[in-house]
């Protein structure tokens, strides 16, 4: 029987055996290590991603004590006053303001805007890459697209962009279950440094505006609308992290699967129309994120168990993906799948963003590896990283003829 274990290389190796017998046994499950209630099946994640019951914070209504929860370490503060004021983790009416802000930079019109410029950095890294006749794709085509694109959104200068995968890193490290102490210290010291260095741009920005997106939001004229230089920080260190960490993983995750499947991979070589819905189908087969956690603010319940106020679900986006109930042979990579209602996005008021950018910059790669190196294969088998909520490759090595 494959055994719920986040820390073992060989459920991190192929989780998905696991979920199925999670699925098998019930609608949910304590996990004592976490001590969180884990949701496998769809359409439970599905709806409790958009029950108000539950929210990604719980400080809008409860101090730690009256939640039943023990307050951070001191030490930590710097990552946490970072990221309780972003909006993925504040709920509304706070969330409601800064999305309201920030979703114009990210209109279907804006992202078409910058198409050409996804494009051209797609096709500029492949060339690139297919000149050294191959090399890591990871880190020569998957890592630098969609940081650059952030950045050129934010307007961070090309001679300031180095730090920011690493500071990324770093503070999305804090994510994955039970981080050690040192985890927690390598996210305090990227929290402190990247928030160092978003204040001094902004008050840049402030004495010489541009047309990037923290001018943008410094510009916000309506009283009620207007961010806090924390909430500005911390919505800029937001757009950065899940604007590359889910793009950067959904590339080489969806590469290595690819080169898997040779009969799919010779499919989409054959008919780039493909592209689209291949897209969809490697979020959905190798799901970037893997889990998403939600507090239980009023009492609810699932099949019968009570889940109490204070409880936190973690909601199995890898396994909901994989649901029979929803996905026709759900462990079959099918890039031609007609119904593909993954959830890799999310779903409800906390819905990804950056999704429309997100598909774009997907796009963008995988065209200009199909067109430019139409022989790409793997030179040798990947190292996957020791993760377990953001999944993804160490690097990905390949060959180009």
């Amino acid at each position: 029987m494959a055994a719920f274990d986040p820390w073992d290389p060989a459920f991190l190796a192929d989780p998905y055996p696991a979920y199925a017998e999670l699925r098998a046994r019930g609608r949910v499950h304590h996990y004592e290590p976490t001590n969180q209630w884990l949701v496998p099946h769809h359409a439970d994640v599905s709806a409790l991603l958009r029950d108000r019951r539950l929210g990604r914070t719980y400080q809008h209504r409860f101090s730690h004590e009256e939640f039943g929860r023990t307050p951070p370490p001191p030490e930590q503060e710097p990552f946490h006053t970072l990221n309780d004021h972003g909006m993925l983790d504040l709920e509304p009416p706070d969330h409601t303001r800064i999305r309201r802000l920030v979703s114009k930079a990210f209109t279907p019109r804006t992202v078409e805007r910058l198409k050409p410029y996804v494009e051209r950095l797609a096709g500029e890294l492949v060339d690139g890459l297919v000149r050294r006749g191959g090399g890591d794709l990871l880190a020569e085509v998957a890592e630098p697209l969609p940081v650059a694109v952030i950045a050129e959104m934010l307007g961070v200068p090309e001679s300031d962009r180095a730090p920011l995968r690493p500071w990324s890193a770093d503070i999305c490290g804090m994510y994955e279950l039970n981080p050690s102490k040192e985890t927690a210290a390598r996210a305090v010291r990227a929290s402190v440094e990247f928030s160092d260095y978003l204040r001094e741009l902004i008050a840049e920005r402030r004495k010489d505006p541009g047309d990037d997106l923290i001018s943008g939001l410094i510009a916000a004229h309506d009283e009620d609308d207007r961010l806090t230089e924390q909430e500005m920080i911390s919505t800029c260190v937001l757009l950065l992290n899940a604007g590359h960490e889910a793009t950067v993983n959904a590339t080489v995750n969806g590469w290595w699967a690819l080169l898997r499947h040779p009969d799919q991979l010779a499919a989409l070589r054959a008919d780039h129309s493909l592209v689209p819905a291949a897209i969809e189908e490697l979020m959905r087969y190798d799901t970037p994120l893997q889990l998403f956690e939600r507090w239980v603010l009023d009492d609810i319940e699932i099949d019968g168990t009570v889940i109490p106020r204070g409880a936190e679900l973690a909601l199995l986006f890898g396994s909901a993906n994989h649901d029979p109930a929803v996905f026709t042979e759900p462990g079959r990579l099918d890039l031609t799948r007609e119904e593909n209602p993954h959830i890799s996005f999310s779903a409800g008021i906390h819905y990804c963003i950056g999704a429309p950018l997100a598909r774009l910059e997907l796009a963008a790669s995988m065209r200009a590896l199909l067109e430019r190196a139409p022989t790409l294969s793997l030179a040798s088998e990947p190292k996957r990283k020791p993760n377990f909520v953001i999944r993804g490759l160490e690097g990905l090595d390949v060959e180009i003829a």
